[in-house]
């Protein structure tokens, strides 16, 4: 019995480097892209495990629970870490970081998220890229949410390890994921004792044995289908235009943001400024005295394929999340969201 996802030919390594070069050109980046083969958390971590140890002072940003983590993952490496947080319903200023770095002149490792797709908001990476370069710090991006939503640019920005995934706004698998690494950031592995080798967190071990390698034999048998289905998403945002895609975020998140007004009832945007909130979700603040659980919940009892949340762990009661990406970035699957919401709320 035959299946079209069975029984496929191997992935070969001149496909799997051009869908790398795919990854590049959508980043619009001349550094070395590795696509790894796990879900986004692998390359996250495995980013700072390879240039974090002992030695290092890092100023990690926290404006929700992924800056979270990454102060954690920081601290287990032995880092100096000096957490810079912000309320969950704005974003971090280009100002503060400055200002941080100044209190701190000894940091050299800087951790952002771009945007919190778990809190709807996003960080003005450009100018905090600019005070980081001259800093002289290595710079650490998480543009998981971001990227297919909003411009991703890591050489403009001087960005040393942009992380992204394909699972929200490019519309693709998630048990794929992709890190471009500069050459200072190569370096600093280079230099850490404590960096991963012979291990599935190793970034070194695909530097020596693949990019070093001309990318001519791969280091190990790759997730198949998980490749194809990144390279089919990639061909689609090339066809329907990387602009394209991101306006159709932008317009999403300005019609929720609209929508939510309109509708009235209580229901408000959870980050204050339309300019700090994320075109890949919009967070929603429930009314007092509803749980927002509650509220999601009843909502799609009514239609249950909506792209409707409750807020995660404390938020829950407080925060729902529309999540308006990749194919679900249209205005009629915001309508729809906005429709359910203020039937749950009325009943």
């Amino acid at each position: 019995m035959t299946h079209p996802f069975l029984d496929l030919a191997p992935l070969s390594a001149a496909h799997f480097a051009s869908i790398e070069d795919r990854v590049a050109r959508l980043l619009s980046t001349e550094q070395d892209v590795v696509i790894m083969q796990g879900e986004a958390l692998l390359p996250l971590e495995g980013a700072i495990r390879g240039t974090a140890g002992p030695g290092t002072t890092a100023l990690n940003v926290i404006t929700g629970p992924y800056g979270q983590t990454f102060g954690d993952w920081l601290r287990d490496c032995g880092a100096t870490v000096y957490d810079l947080a912000v309320p969950f319903h704005t974003a971090v200023k280009a100002a503060q970081i400055r200002a941080a770095l100044a209190v701190h002149p000894e940091i050299d490792f800087v951790s952002l998220v771009h945007a919190e797709a778990a809190t709807g908001n996003t960080n003005p990476v450009a100018e905090i890229g600019e005070a980081v370069r001259e800093h002289g710090a290595l710079f650490y991006l998480d543009a998981v949410a971001s990227v297919g939503a909003e411009p991703v640019l890591p050489d403009a920005w001087g960005v040393d390890l942009c992380v992204i995934g394909a699972q929200k706004a490019m519309g693709g698998p998630a048990g794929v994921s992709a890190v471009s690494v500069s050459e200072r950031a190569w370096a600093r592995m280079a230099a850490n004792p404590n960096a991963p080798r012979r291990s599935y967190l190793s970034l070194l071990d695909w530097k020596e044995r693949w990019v070093d390698a001309g990318r001519t034999a791969l280091p190990h048998a790759p997730a198949q289908l998980e490749m194809l289905a990144l390279e089919a998403c990639l061909a689609r945002i090339e066809t329907e235009g990387p602009a394209t895609v991101m306006a159709r975020h932008a317009s999403a998140a300005a019609a929720t943001r609209a929508g939510v007004l309109a509708l009235g009832g209580g229901l408000e945007p959870y980050v204050y400024e339309a300019s700090e909130a994320a075109p890949v979700a919009t967070t929603l603040r429930a009314p007092a005295g509803v749980d927002a659980s509650e509220l999601v919940a009843r909502a799609l009892a009514a239609e249950p394929g909506l792209p409707l949340a409750a807020g995660g762990g404390v938020l829950a009661k407080e925060m729902i999340r529309v999540n308006h990406y990749g194919s679900a970035a249209s205005l009629a699957v915001v309508g729809r969201c906005l429709t359910a919401l203020g039937a749950a709320l009325a009943a």
